[in-house]
């Protein structure tokens, strides 16, 4: 199908903003244009008036199906958080279960402009990757493992299994990486043996990183090493990597960062609510590192909104460095989109260009909150919410046309996730 978005106001590679009119010919950007040729075969005609058209969001690291447990677990440290409350109910979780979380996830992601996520949750992957293929969002997936519990390298083998189904399919919206969940959850002979397979297969790594001081001492302890120093001794970072939080850094492990092009996936919502810390962003963008922007689980934010992401970076940032220039708008911006894309290890995703995929969202100008328009870039972080999000194109198919979801019964989800929580916790 041909989708031609007329009058749009358009984010640009460049940074700039200008009316412009995007043609979408299949799956792709075939142009953005002035005028338009007279030419043009188009199926569907979007108005864009008022419109403000961004590349769609991409959530780089987060837990979807933690949707099911929104506010059951809340102002707790990290460990008693996993250890007492989310691990105990995730072990019971079936695959309906995660399938139904993951859809939950997916009408929040969409409903707020977010087209790609990258995933790590687990078992049952193959549920997430059917939430995925129903509700026609982009994902990078990942079965993350626990390798202190029964079973690690079954699950490797099914990671394995996973990357062999699924990478690159559906045209590509999907992608697999392999998943250590931390370097606390797996001793280094795992480490050693998942960095061995990722390399066999070309598969990348997504993993937590020096997430709470606590792990950064436990690691000294344990290994008299910083976590980004004894990681890098198992050859994990060989691979790729997208390493969410990097909240506690020195010098050290920045150079390590540098060293292996890691990409830092920032999750401020995350971050604050467990009282982790304030990740070092200002300095690591500085210094040329990748870093993207993440919700983390909904039972740790309590949502997953990237709008709300982009503006905690861009505040947080000022605050971190005592500096108001630090992470502008359109850094945070770039952050979420084009920064999100290269940490999540999608390829042609990210701008408003001819030749990339036809990922977009239009957010709706026309409100209170959006006036006077000195500057969208500006109104987009700091004065826009979830509820401005108008359309949403992923890989060239409209997910939501003027507010109505096209691909998925919201009410079906909510029965069904209701039911699903009734059994789990009761």
């Amino acid at each position: 199908m041909n989708i031609l978005i007329k009058n749009v106001a358009a984010f640009l590679p460049t940074g700039e903003v200008a009316t412009k009119n995007i043609f979408i010919e299949r799956n792709k950007i075939a142009g953005i244009y002035d005028a338009l040729p007279v030419d043009f075969k188009v199926d569907t005609i979007i108005d864009g008036t008022g419109k403000f058209a961004v590349p769609g969001l991409i959530n780089a690291h987060t837990h979807a199906s933690m949707t099911l447990l929104r506010s059951y677990a809340d102002d707790m440290a990290l460990m008693p958080w996993l250890t007492e409350k989310i691990w105990p109910v995730e072990d019971k979780m079936t695959a309906d279960d995660l399938y139904w979380g993951a859809m939950l996830a997916a009408i929040e992601m969409i409903k707020s402009g977010t087209t790609a996520f990258a995933d790590m949750y687990g078992p049952f992957v193959d549920s997430i990757a059917k939430a995925v293929i129903d509700s026609g969002l982009r994902a990078s997936l990942a079965r993350g493992i626990v390798a202190v519990a029964p079973g690690a390298y079954e699950k490797l083998e099914d990671s394995v299994r996973l990357y062999n189904t699924y990478n690159n399919a559906e045209n590509g919206r999907l992608t697999v990486m392999l998943s250590p969940h931390s370097l606390y959850t797996c001793p280094p002979e795992f480490l050693k043996k998942m960095a061995d397979t990722a390399s066999k297969i070309g598969a990348e790594i997504h993993t937590h990183m020096s997430e709470t001081e606590v792990e950064v001492s436990d690691c000294l302890k344990n290994y008299g090493k910083r976590p980004f120093a004894h990681v890098e001794s198992t050859g994990i970072f060989d691979n790729g990597t997208l390493a969410a939080h990097g909240v506690h850094l020195n010098d050290e492990d920045i150079e390590i960062i540098k060293k292996h092009n890691i990409r830092i996936v920032h999750n401020p919502g995350s971050n604050l609510k467990l009282a982790s810390g304030i990740a070092p962003v200002t300095r690591l963008l500085n210094e040329g590192v990748t870093v993207a922007l993440g919700t983390d689980g909904a039972s740790s934010n309590n949502n997953l909104d990237m709008l709300e992401e982009m503006r905690l970076a861009a505040l947080l940032g000022k605050v971190e460095s005592k500096n108001p220039e630090a992470v502008p708008a359109l850094t945070a911006i770039k952050m979420a989109t084009e920064n999100g894309a290269v940490a999540a290890g999608l390829k042609d995703v990210g701008k408003l260009e001819a030749g990339y995929k036809a990922d977009i969202t239009l957010y709706d100008m026309r409100g209170a909150n959006w006036r006077p328009r000195f500057n969208p870039l500006s109104l987009l972080v700091y004065s826009a919410n979830a509820g401005d999000t108008d359309t949403v194109i992923v890989d060239g198919k409209i997910l939501m046309d003027n507010k109505n979801l096209m691909t998925i019964d919201e009410e079906r989800v909510y029965f069904e996730v209701e039911k699903a929580v009734e059994r789990l916790i009761g």
